[in-house]
């Protein structure tokens, strides 16, 4: 490997050769370039997916009451199921799978907040302290609903940053009264959470009062329309999914079959589905990358055939003045490895500059919502793309080495 005179002779071939060298380095270049984009390219999504999901406990799932589409127990089908105070002290109290449940409802009709002159139309949601830790929620001012405000019935309000904006503009909210349906609340925090799941609408827009003070205030007595639930680590989310669904379809008569009376999402299901998809994408990247890569070694081994095949004199004087088979293979597999490993070394330094460059243009540029963000090679992938490059580059050699090593040195010495 460190012989100065085979080093010469490989770099007195290339100089013979350049443009020739140049075409043949260039295909394992675009194979190692082409790999890294696309790996970066998949993380990146990966990323902004997965960061989408971030703002919520760890397997999540939220239950909803449908319509009725099956007879059962003397029920007829089209009856709307709507969750009862009871079956949410039930899961809470009887569940022991279950780390936070949240019990939420909207509060319906056609309604304003109003805050002196000023007027929105925002939706307003009762619910308990622990939707904070099923879907975490950052504060620019102030807090979230505690025990005592649901206790105590306290009629205070936690707004979105929109709410904040359009009713209050520079002027701060903390402290201060909105008016709902002609009702005061006052205002105890602030909230910078967005798309909070499903709603299909801005939850900046969004006010949260306590759910006992909107079942009692307007006459919403015992009504909860959706279960937010986080299940403790070591329990799998679809089994608790399907043991909470079967209580409630159980306890309102609604057959174990209907699947549209009880419905639900479950961000557990939803992961593996996501895990599934990515590990997919990466199988497809790496077939792509290596294909490549192929493509550019086959390259190098036909060079190095014709290499042989100009050298075939040479290497039957070397073999006439005593050269060994194993001698002439190392020459030829050292000269692949070499053209190999380099053009595939400023592939790989030309992909992870790029990349850097455009996570550095995405980072002052993407939202909290983008689906994609922090495109990054793995440093394992560099090594593993620098293994590959190794076994490619002897590999491709192979053929043409066992070739040279075979020549015979007094047909050699015929050749013109």
């Amino acid at each position: 490997m460190f012989d100065l005179d085979k080093w010469q002779e490989i770099f007195n071939t290339i100089k013979k050769h350049p443009l020739r060298t140049l075409l043949t380095a260039f295909g394992v270049f675009w194979g190692i370039f082409m790999l890294v984009l696309l790996l970066a390219a998949g993380k990146g999504l990966e990323n902004g997916v997965n960061q989408n999901f971030s703002s919520m406990a760890k397997n999540t799932m939220w239950i909803w009451g449908g319509k009725t589409t099956i007879p059962y127990q003397g029920m007829k089908p089209g009856r709307y199921v709507s969750f009862k105070n009871d079956d949410y002290e039930y899961l809470r109290k009887q569940m022991p799978e279950l780390l936070y449940i949240a019990a939420g409802t909207t509060l319906t009709g056609d309604y304003t907040i109003n805050y002196k002159n000023a007027t929105g139309n925002f939706k307003v949601d009762g619910n308990v302290p622990d939707l904070n830790k099923v879907r975490p929620m950052k504060y620019s001012e102030g807090r979230f609903i505690n025990q005592n405000d649901l206790n105590e019935k306290r009629k205070v309000a936690v707004i979105g940053t929109r709410v904040r904006e359009l009713l209050f503009g520079q002027e701060p909210s903390l402290g201060k009264y909105i008016q709902i349906k002609g009702v005061y609340f006052q205002v105890i925090g602030c909230f910078e959470v967005e798309n909070m799941g499903g709603s299909g609408r801005d939850d900046s827009e969004k006010i949260f009062i306590p759910l006992s003070t909107l079942q009692g205030t307007f006459n919403l007595p015992d009504r909860i329309s959706v279960f937010g639930i986080a299940p403790k680590d070591g329990y799998d989310p679809l089994v608790v999914e399907e043991k909470v669904k079967l209580y409630l379809a159980t306890k309102h008569l609604v057959s174990p079959k209907d699947k549209n009376a009880v419905g639900g999402w479950n961000s557990g299901k939803e992961t593996q589905k996501i895990n599934g998809l990515f590990f997919g994408i990466t199988i497809f990247i790496w077939g792509v990358g290596i294909m490549s890569i192929i493509a550019g070694i086959v390259g190098v081994s036909n060079i190095m055939l014709i290499i042989v095949k100009e050298r075939t004199k040479e290497i039957g004087i070397r073999k006439a003045l005593g050269a060994t088979p194993i001698s002439i293979i190392s020459l030829i597999i050292q000269e692949s490895i070499f053209i190999t490993s380099l053009a595939g070394y400023f592939g790989l330094l030309a992909g992870v500059l790029l990349v850097e460059s455009f996570k550095d243009m995405l980072s002052g540029a993407e939202s909290k919502n983008s689906y994609f963000t922090n495109p990054d090679i793995d440093f394992n992938v560099a090594i593993t793309a620098t293994v590959i490059l190794v076994f490619a580059g002897a590999l491709a050699g192979l053929i043409p080495a066992i070739k040279a090593a075979n020549i015979n040195p007094i047909e050699a010495l015929r050749a013109e």
